[in-house]
């Protein structure tokens, strides 16, 4: 008897969701494509996550449940591809939720496009109330060839359809922002991306969660980008995609991550992190005002611009 091919193998890292994850596989389980396995990690839960799972598993056959010490997110997306069977690999976080045509729709189109990664777009989800949602759609931006893809992807992990055999390197392991290095270094392996212009995943959005619990880790940010200059650098990549790393590093240095900085209750701690933004920005990038991309006169980009070594202490009084 031949064995069904898995199309979709989708990693779900579970830590503590005892009130989200019977959503997350209550979406997983009936996808409207077929011949999928959802490859739950627990990774080290001391709530009831595990017995929900449990029940699930009883109800539907395709659910595969690994468990582990507590390593964090990446160790648990890591642990989770070491027995992924399928063709193409999906991330999902166990609080958030997904369309149940997500898998369907971009794995057609993966087949369709001979694409070995796939993107569609995503809703930032509110909880108002009880069954009461506030989604705002996140469309990206529809970049024309990976030079683009780098300067203006969208980082995250689980809005993605990538194939197994085109991933090389794994999520670091104990630093914040993986999702940065993890996408950096898929780039150069990718022959082929195609889009889904339709919102399929939901991005929960929560008071508690990581991402909006700001500390001094917010200063990882300089760790991930060093190991993804480290990494174009010994495979010679870095000169073909210096402007695009630039551009990138001088974006999330300057936008994304003061705004979190900014959120730190330490003074002494955010005062030290505006400083080393900085210093880091012109000490990696002295040349970064003259970045082509910056050309673009978005308001970002204006923003951007703007900036320099009064304006910045400035900016960082204003958002402080």
């Amino acid at each position: 008897m031949t064995r069904t091919k898995i199309k979709v193998s989708i990693i779900v890292p579970m830590y503590n969701t005892e009130k989200e994850i019977a959503r997350c596989l209550e979406t997983l389980a009936n996808q409207t494509l077929k011949d999928i396995e959802i490859i739950v990690v627990n990774d080290g839960s001391t709530d009831n996550s595990k017995n929900i799972v449990f029940d699930y598993m009883k109800k539907y056959s395709n659910i595969v449940y690994l468990e582990k010490k507590n390593g964090g997110l990446s160790d648990a997306r890591n642990y989770g591809m070491k027995f992924a069977k399928g063709e193409y690999i999906a991330f999902v976080d166990s609080d958030d939720f997904v369309d149940y045509t997500m898998y369907e729709k971009m794995y057609n189109v993966a087949k369709e496009k001979n694409a070995d990664y796939v993107e569609c777009d995503f809703y930032w989800s509110y909880h108002l109330a009880k069954n009461k949602w506030k989604n705002k759609v996140d469309k990206g931006y529809r970049y024309k060839d990976k030079k683009e893809m780098m300067a203006f992807g969208r980082v995250v992990a689980w809005n993605k359809l990538i194939k197994r055999s085109i991933i090389k390197e794994n999520f670091p392991v104990g630093l914040l922002y993986e999702d940065i290095e993890f996408f950096y270094k898929l780039i150069p392996e990718i022959k082929k991306f195609a889009f889904v212009e339709e919102p399929l995943y939901f991005y929960v959005q929560r008071d508690n969660s990581l991402v909006n619990k700001q500390t001094f880790k917010t200063g990882q940010i300089f760790n991930i980008f060093n190991d993804c200059f480290d990494y174009y650098k010994k495979n010679n990549l870095f000169d073909e995609y210096k402007e695009e790393l630039e551009y990138s590093y001088t974006r999330i240095l300057l936008c994304s991550s003061l705004k979190r900085i900014s959120k730190i209750y330490d003074n002494v701690a955010k005062e030290k992190l505006f400083y080393e933004t900085w210093q880091n920005l012109n000490t990696k990038f002295p040349e970064w005002k003259k970045n082509k991309y910056l050309k673009n006169r978005s308001l970002k980009n204006l923003y951007m611009r703007s900036v320099n070594s009064k304006t910045y202490k400035l900016y960082c009084k204003i958002i402080g």
